[in-house]
């Protein structure tokens, strides 16, 4: 069974320079921008899933040592893990992989982590629990678990359950960043992907003071006369 050493060792193996530079610029890692400071060592996704597949197995502490990585790739290769093996697990195991991955919000420090988690370890954790924690992490100062707590409620979405996507919405509305306008707008097109009726009666009295990209990534799939209406304030 590998050790979290070993795995960055076979990640670092797997990594193209050209490619890492063209993901340092995509995600933002300049001065100032939301990944400030990050590595990367060019690996593309579907790498990745391979080597979470190979390593699924891995123990939990191994997976968490591999999170804290300083390295995106590892930290991707991670939280890959974490799904398969929540996925996978008896309720114990999931207990302490949900657990795991709120102790370590930290790491899970970009949007594509997020994406391929959240809603997949945090959402389905919660299906049957009180989603209180989901309003903890919209109170935060983390743009990461604001983001995280707006992402997993795609689980429930996908169920037609729609109450805590629409009232996280509301409390993120006019939150000042940009990859959280992004994913709101996500979240309410996939709520009007089911049910266009509940997405409008949302956007009413309140798309006017959205945020613009939140509003077109929320009305991307409307027909183009009714986005226009949107876009144009004359709904």
């Amino acid at each position: 069974m590998s050790t979290a050493k070993q795995i960055r060792e076979q990640l670092a193996d797997l990594g193209d320079p050209a490619i890492a530079e063209h993901s340092a610029r995509f995600f933002k890692t300049g001065p100032g921008e939301y990944g400030e400071g990050d590595r990367f060592r060019g690996i593309r996704v579907p790498v990745l899933r391979g080597l979470a597949k190979r390593q699924a197995s891995a123990p939990l502490r191994t997976v968490m040592a591999l999170l804290k990585s300083r390295c995106h790739e590892d930290r991707l290769a991670a939280v890959l893990i974490l799904v398969l093996q929540y996925q996978r697990g008896d309720a114990q195991h999931r207990t302490r992989i949900y657990d795991a991955y709120l102790a370590n919000t930290e790491h899970i420090n970009n949007w594509d982590l997020v994406d391929s988690s959240a809603h997949k370890i945090v959402g389905p954790h919660l299906q049957d629990r009180d989603r209180a924690p989901l309003y903890s992490l919209v109170e935060s100062t983390s743009l990461w678990e604001r983001r995280i707590a707006m992402m997993s409620t795609l689980h429930f979405i996908k169920q037609d359950d729609f109450d805590d996507a629409l009232a996280i919405a509301e409390l993120l509305l006019h939150d000042t960043e940009d990859l959280i306008h992004k994913i709101v707008g996500w979240m309410l097109r996939e709520v009007g992907n089911r049910d266009i009726r509940v997405e409008e009666d949302f956007l009413r009295g309140r798309y006017q003071d959205m945020p613009r990209t939140m509003l077109r990534y929320a009305i991307e799939k409307f027909p183009e006369p009714r986005r226009r209406a949107y876009i144009e304030g004359t709904i």
